[in-house]
């Protein structure tokens, strides 16, 4: 499979074979590599040397439930060194089915022209954006759709306006199964990449290509069978379907790690008000077009996404994840549901990390610009975004920014990343995650929640943390959503007969951590290039010193546990 490259200041399309190198690597990991050989460490991430990559993972296209995700990747604007963000949706198959091993976007234009791209069998062709700047991608979605007279099979990748101005909290939003640019790739600003190559959207559209090649189809076919079944026989698999992520509200609030009020405590008071049994109570109730279960991309078993409907019952946002529940909920003290959908359709219209979006909210409700708990006031905040208003502005590019710029030390960041919706004082694996994983504060690095230790002793996180981080490193570069690993954890067996089915490799019974142990050792290659030392490993210093209601616990995982984690890679 070739690699597609994409010249954005020449407006040219080129194919190259994929470098012996790159051929056995895919999402992740292949992004770390491509950094590692093609973007110098020291460049500008908004300048014209970084390089946006969609890379799918290695068993994407095959619509295996739940394995079809795809890599955003490049250097980041939030972190400074290297990022991935990947998403469900159906660009990660489209890719794969167009017969493209990865695309890179290259370069910028220098008259300030803005692009859309379109990918199909035969041809790429560059089309002026301007009849869809400016629009927030709800509406741009729907307008290039139109267009491009797209089928079921094409896949969008787009930037609202957060991403067209730079705002370094900016993601990449993909459309769904539904043709909704619902799924994003939220973390690291890679949206301000995409905006700064001029580049509204890419088109993909793969109709007329065969199935991809089977090096040993019955190998493969019998694997998949036997993946699906331990799959649907996992027990979190039904839990997932029925409350979807946002069955972590009760968990973590019971264990004190879940984000209130700019993460000053670890338990609040009202959880059951936007917890999953109230989230799915609250589509249920509404007759319309709400769901309680819905897949993001075809073939997935699972559907742990939903649709939430408004008072109307009409269509409000999809998904409401755990994540931005916690955020920008829990987080500003908000306890309603309606508002905090509503906080997420406006933060996906404009192309922007919820997790980070909530997290500069709560630092601005810390300097006193708000008080928690005011939804609307809230949602007006979230309007001088679209406004482009100064203090817009300051939000749209994350909490680190917003704290720097109002003063507030309590900031919940590292590496420039806003924390995600587990307080590292109480979930302390998470803690080491956030501090020691290449990728900055994102918990799909390595999250710990479901690891069988007491969860506020210091002594046992590294180890906990590393394993975390090593499977979901290999996951991410297989193209494996974090919920498909209870399949795979159940019949391991099955992820080298799927790799040796597909591509003929005779790969060890224990790919899965050695891919995961390349991809972390290839990130941390290129952050130590970007300048990167032992002192980028560190949870904020304000969590090693403020206890964390109820368990008045601070992070105090020793630096010496930090700094040795990674000591053989």
């Amino acid at each position: 499979m070739p690699i597609l490259r994409i010249n954005m200041r020449t407006r040219t399309a080129t194919t190259e074979p994929t470098p012996l190198a790159w051929q056995t690597l895919g999402g992740r990991g292949l992004v770390a590599r491509i950094l590692l050989d093609r973007v110098p460490a020291t460049a500008d991430p908004l300048g014209p040397r970084n390089v946006l990559i969609f890379a799918p993972g290695l068993l994407a296209g095959h619509r295996l439930s739940s394995v079809d995700r795809i890599s955003v990747g490049g250097k980041s604007p939030l972190t400074h060194g290297v990022k991935e963000a990947n998403a469900g949706g159906r660009t990660g198959w489209a890719i794969a089915r167009l017969g493209y091993h990865a695309i890179l976007v290259e370069d910028q234009p220098d008259d300030g022209s803005w692009w859309v791209v379109h990918a199909s069998p035969d041809r790429v062709t560059f089309e002026p954006a301007d009849p869809w700047l400016g629009l927030g991608t709800y509406e741009a979605a729907e307008r290039l759709l139109d267009h491009y007279g797209a089928s079921s099979q094409t896949a969008l990748a787009l930037i609202g306006p957060a991403g067209e101005r730079g705002l370094r909290a900016a993601g990449v939003a993909h459309i769904d199964q539904d043709g909704v640019p619902s799924r994003m790739a939220a973390r690291g600003g890679l949206g301000a990449v995409m905006g700064s190559k001029g580049l509204k959207a890419l088109v993909f559209e793969p109709a007329g290509r065969a199935p991809l090649p089977l090096a040993d189809p019955q190998t493969f076919r019998q694997a998949r069978k036997t993946y699906l079944r331990a799959l649907l026989d996992h027990p979190q698999t039904k839990i997932y379907e029925t409350y979807g992520t946002a069955a972590m509200v009760q968990m973590c609030n019971r264990l004190g790690g879940l984000p209130t009020r700019n993460f000053s405590q670890g338990q609040f008071e009202h959880a059951e008000r936007i917890s999953g049994e109230a989230l799915r109570q609250h589509i249920l109730q509404r007759d319309g077009q709400g769901a309680t279960a819905h897949a993001c991309m075809a073939g997935c078993s699972i559907r742990c996404s939903n649709i939430v409907p408004d008072p109307q019952g009409k269509p409000l946002v999809s998904p409401l994840e755990y994540e931005t529940i916690a955020l920008m909920g829990s987080n500003l003290g908000i306890d309603d549901l309606d508002a905090i959908a509503r906080l997420n359709a406006y933060a996906n219209d404009l192309g922007l990390d919820t997790i980070d979006l909530g997290a500069a909210l709560g630092v601005a409700a810390e300097a006193g610009l708000w008080r928690f708990g005011q939804a609307n006031r809230a949602l007006a905040l979230v309007q001088q975004i679209y406004d482009d208003t100064p203090l817009g502005r300051l939000l749209g590019h994350g909490a680190a920014q917003t704290g720097r710029v109002l003063g507030v030390r309590r900031t919940p960041a590292v590496k420039g990343q806003a924390i995600s919706a587990y307080d590292p004082r109480a979930i302390k694996g998470t803690g080491v995650t956030y501090a020691t994983s290449p990728q900055g504060a994102d918990h799909t690095a390595g999250l710990t929640i479901r690891a069988r230790v007491d969860h506020l002793d210091p002594t046992v996180q590294g180890p906990v943390s590393r394993k975390a981080q090593i499977l979901m490193a290999g996951y991410d570069t297989l193209g494996v959503c974090i919920f498909a690993a209870f399949g795979f954890a159940r019949a391991p067996e099955t992820i080298p007969q799927l790799l040796r089915g597909r591509y003929g490799w005779e790969v060890p019974e224990d790919v899965l951590e050695r891919l995961g142990l390349e991809t972390i050792r290839l990130e941390r290659a290129f952050n130590r290039a970007a300048g990167f030392t032992r002192a980028h490993d560190r949870i904020p210093e304000w969590m090693t010193q403020e206890p964390l209601p109820p368990h008045n616990s601070v992070f105090d995982v020793p630096d010496e546990v930090l700094d040795s984690l990674w000591a053989d890679v």
